[in-house]
């Protein structure tokens, strides 16, 4: 971070002489509360993560604040693809196999797809879904049309996109508006053999509910990325259900992250400096 600051031409200074904050830790609101409590002067505040729920509470309309929404936008989109592509083929399954067992799976090409959410996970995520010919409805905030996708549809109709999808990915931040949006209810209007894929935050879908309709067949099966609660327990029923395939929240591991957010650091010093408008923007009203 410090040789990001400096590439940008910024100097990496004491917290009484800065003008701006770079925040690393994005897991310790205490710590960042007390450091704004003797820094009243700091302009600009820099978020390491895209998810500030854990910080959300700590941004007000004082400073400009900004986070790695974007940053890590392709890695994620690749597991995202990734776990559609286990799951809907059955590789968990076969990786689980210890003989030779029955065909399984179906195409992703040609499928219908839902993504909840329209940030920079989507946009990467609609570009690797090209090639596969798939009908693709996004589910977004703010309704403007998006290359790649199909349909465009209002937030408040999330549901209605749920009903024939062979594919629902989960690509939107955690505000209270969306957490726990994919409950038994939800659940039950998917199809019986779709795969909910969740990359985005474990707390969009009520776990006690999704372990209910992976139990009885209600969908064809999960990949999680994320869980609630994170990390997953030992023991937990997710572990042991053979149509959930679990990643630890490796969707942008640190190897792939450090060169992605230095980059995204850089070019908001340079910004910043110049007096523009800088990259990543964290509304407070919206709380993401």
């Amino acid at each position: 971070m410090a040789e990001a600051i400096t590439a940008g031409g910024g100097e990496v200074v004491a917290l009484a002489d800065a003008d701006a904050l770079v925040w690393a830790d994005g897991q310790d609101p205490i710590a960042l509360a007390e450091v704004l409590q003797q820094a009243d002067h700091i302009g600009w505040v820099q978020l390491p993560f895209a998810g500030i729920e854990k910080l959300v509470h700590l941004i007000d309309d004082d400073r400009v604040w900004t986070c790695g929404k974007g940053v890590y936008a392709e890695p994620c989109a690749e597991m995202a693809l990734s776990l559609a592509l286990a799951g809907m083929r059955g590789l968990g399954g076969y990786a689980r196999a210890t003989s030779w067992g029955e065909p399984r799976g179906v195409n992703l090409r040609g499928a219908r797809v839902t993504i909840l959410g329209g940030g920079g996970i989507t946009d990467a995520l609609l570009r690797l879904l090209k090639p596969f010919d798939c009908h693709v409805t996004v589910v977004r905030n703010n309704l403007q049309d998006m290359d790649g996708a199909d349909v465009v549809v209002e937030a408040d109709r999330y549901a209605d996109c749920l009903p024939g999808a062979d594919l629902v990915v989960l690509a939107l931040s955690l505000t209270p508006e969306t957490e726990g949006m994919i409950s038994r209810s939800e659940l039950e209007m998917m199809e019986p053999h779709a795969w909910i894929v969740n990359v985005a935050r474990g707390g969009h879908i009520v776990t006690d509910d999704l372990v209910w309709a992976l139990q009885n067949n209600i969908i064809g099966g999960a990949g999680l990325d994320v869980t609630d609660p994170e990390p997953l327990p030992v023991g937990h029923p997710l572990w042991a259900l053979p149509n959930c395939i679990i990643t630890p929240h490796v969707g942008n591991t640190p190897a792939m992250g450090a060169p992605l957010l230095a980059a995204r650091i850089t070019q908001n010093v340079r910004l910043f400096a110049a007096g523009a408008a800088l990259v990543g923007q964290v509304y407070p009203d919206r709380g993401y």
